[in-house]
């Protein structure tokens, strides 16, 4: 086969479909832009997980004269010394436990200050309003069931906290953003499709004429076919490499500069360019891949002469 011949070809067809070309090289570009994103998306949960949950905290909060009088879970009264002493005790002899500290009312009224302190209710505070508690490094983030039951409904015990448990929600809202974004994705995809077929049709009947004189000459199936194949994974090459472009301006802007989030936002721990560049072979061998066999198939019985 004359590599000329199929080079012309394609740019013949290209120019001849130059709208629908277009609408393919968008619809292909923000579909697979869409699919990177879903990807990096996925990374960015999984490494905040990891991030996260290795420094979550099971809080176990003791009960004082204030919750005495108002809180059901400590109606024996507030949290004793000999109470505190048998519950850290425990703790330290639970496998599950790595760490455990312990703080006292004034210390959490001074965090509480800290954080809190242009808030209306600050001002009203005392520091024996606040709880005594201890913070509990688990070995494992899941195992704060174990805390709970052993330690929930305890006398002088108001209640059990679990961080990851407010993780969750947060992680499951991104999962669910990430899942809406594979759905639209998914929806570009099939149009992206669909303008495909449409424009190898669309080429394959202006040019039927020609395909039929190669096929009474004996061209083969391939040869003929040969030409429309590329010209779709040129296009969707094109949108592949478009798609690109877009995540490694969005990650440049997004995160390292313009938005800046990772100097504005230094609690997150965001994933790096790698995450990105290993992305990139799999977004454009997928934009050169499905073009190619959208239209072969689609050729199959379009070239029939």
């Amino acid at each position: 086969m004359r590599a000329q011949f199929v080079l012309s070809e394609i740019g013949v067809g290209l120019r001849r479909n130059l709208t629908m070309t277009f609408a393919v090289i968008v619809s292909v570009a923000l579909s697979l832009a869409l699919f990177g994103g879903s990807l990096l998306m996925s990374d960015q949960v999984n490494t905040m997980k990891g991030y996260w949950y290795d420094k979550v905290n099971v809080s176990i909060f003791l009960c004082n004269k204030s919750d005495a009088e108002s809180d059901p879970n400590c109606a024996k009264g507030a949290v004793t010394t000999e109470q505190k002493a048998q519950i850290k005790s425990d703790l330290s002899k639970m496998p599950a436990v790595e760490k455990v500290e312990y703080e006292s009312a004034d210390q959490a009224y001074k965090h509480y200050k800290e954080q809190f302190g242009d808030s209306p209710l600050a001002s009203s505070l005392t520091p024996d309003q606040m709880q005594e508690s201890y913070r509990i490094k688990l070995d494992d983030p899941e195992k704060y069931q174990v805390i709970a039951t052993a330690f929930d409904g305890r006398a002088g015990v108001q209640s059990v906290q679990d961080q990851k448990g407010i993780l969750d929600n947060l992680f499951g809202l991104l999962n669910g953003m990430n899942w809406a974004a594979r759905a639209v994705m998914a929806m570009m995809l099939v149009v992206a499709l669909m303008l495909i077929v449409n424009t190898v049709r669309v080429s394959a009947f202006s040019r039927h004429r020609e395909t039929g004189i190669m096929r009474l000459v004996g061209a083969s199936g391939f040869y003929i076919q040969a030409p429309f194949i590329a010209e779709a994974a040129v296009a969707g090459l094109i949108g592949g490499g478009v798609a690109c472009g877009f995540l490694v301006v969005a990650r440049y802007f997004i995160i390292d500069h313009g938005l800046a989030l990772s100097e504005k936002l230094n609690l997150i721990n965001f994933i790096g360019w790698d995450a990105v560049l290993t992305k990139l072979p799999l977004i454009l061998a997928t934009s050169l891949l499905m073009p190619a066999l959208a239209a072969f198939f689609a050729l199959r019985k379009y070239l029939k002469v």
